[in-house]
């Protein structure tokens, strides 16, 4: 099916309940990589941290609800939005980078895949629906995008259910500083093969770059700051300058060969869906963006973010902010048949992708 095009025909997502406030961690001990004591004091930290991320709270999931639950959950709003049959469902892909992680244990769960998990939940009786689990850092939705789109181009399917989930309050260090950027939540798409028209909807062009000499450690599983903490247990650590440089440097051009490929002129981009990191650095690559086009000047609204309420859920963030914006939650932005958007992200591995999509 090379002459077909890949569009969403659904969203969905599942935001926790449980809201973690930047005051929650004024009372913390926060320790460097050297597990010595930082000295500056909670609430200096804190508020430095706001300024920087611009994350004031972000969303747990209850303790009876796992990575699993929560993509079921914005699956099943994703198929209602598109109203299709599940049982048409030709394959199901599930980003994730940690499994299930029950609460207090800080041990993935992965037998069986989150992907079957979820068809279970799901009901799906089709033997012809195949459900796998992909491993790309916070760029697992939009890599789980692409490979759907390879899919459809193949012939090998028609209809895929896409889902970013993560529970990272469960894998944190309360004694890293890093702790309070991180949330937990899931999005989820139908994903569909349809004939190309005169005017193409859905996903023109994809980029993707990976880097994994040094930058291979800039996240990565670690033990606590805390200097008495037990050493076989490992936490999610990331070297937050570290990861700003790559992002800073790579991500830009990712983007702009991405929307080079698609032939749409930058001025007919319309909003721009970038994984919700931080702050700063999200703004600063939408600036570097432009700027690889000549233009110093961003345009108002192009960015669409919910960081500063929900946190970084990893591969949730992209199909839930894009989620939020098609349901009209977030009236500053809106979304017409025919705008052109792209969706970006940079994470573990390093990895980064970018596609470029019409409405």
């Amino acid at each position: 099916m090379q002459n077909c095009t890949t569009v969403i025909t659904g969203t969905g997502s599942y935001i926790p309940p449980d809201i973690k406030t930047n005051r929650d961690f004024s009372g913390h001990d926060f320790y460097g990589e050297d597990h010595q004591p930082v000295g500056t004091s909670p609430a200096v930290i804190v508020e430095k941290f706001r300024e920087i991320t611009g994350i004031e709270e972000r969303r747990y999931a209850p303790a009876n609800i796992d990575s699993s639950d929560m993509a079921a959950i914005a699956a099943e709003k994703a198929i209602l939005d598109s109203g299709c049959d599940p049982e048409t469902i030709d394959q199901i892909i599930v980003a994730h980078n940690f499994g299930n992680v029950i609460k207090h244990t800080i041990q993935t769960d992965v037998l069986p895949a989150l992907a079957s998990r979820v068809r279970h939940s799901l009901g799906i009786k089709n033997p012809n629906c195949i459900p796998y689990d992909i491993l790309f850092g916070c760029p697992g939705w939009i890599q789980g995008l692409i490979q759907a789109d390879a899919y459809f181009k193949a012939g090998i399917a028609k209809k895929c259910l896409v889902i970013g989930t993560e529970t990272l309050s469960r894998v944190l260090d309360f004694y890293d500083r890093d702790s309070m950027i991180f949330s937990d939540g899931a999005g989820a798409c139908i994903a569909e093969a349809h004939p190309i028209s005169k005017i193409q909807q859905g996903v023109l062009s994809i980029s993707m770059q990976s880097h994994c000499g040094d930058e291979v450690n800039y996240l990565h599983l670690g033990k606590s700051n805390y200097p008495d903490s037990d050493p076989r247990i490992r936490y999610i650590k990331m070297k937050g300058r570290k990861v700003y440089e790559y992002a800073m440097k790579h991500v830009p051009q990712a983007m702009k060969d991405c929307l080079d490929k698609s032939g749409v002129d930058i001025a007919s981009l319309k909003k721009v869906f970038i994984h919700q990191a931080n702050e700063k650095m999200d703004e600063g690559i939408i600036k570097a963006m432009y700027k690889l086009y000549g233009i110093r000047e961003v345009p108002e609204n192009i960015m669409p973010m919910s960081i500063h309420k929900l946190g970084n859920s990893s591969v949730a963030t992209v199909p839930t902010l894009f989620d939020l914006v098609r349901k009209g939650t977030m009236p500053e932005h809106q979304l017409a048949p025919g705008d052109v958007v792209l969706f970006a992200s940079v994470g573990a591995g390093m990895n980064i992708n970018a596609v470029c999509y019409r409405i």
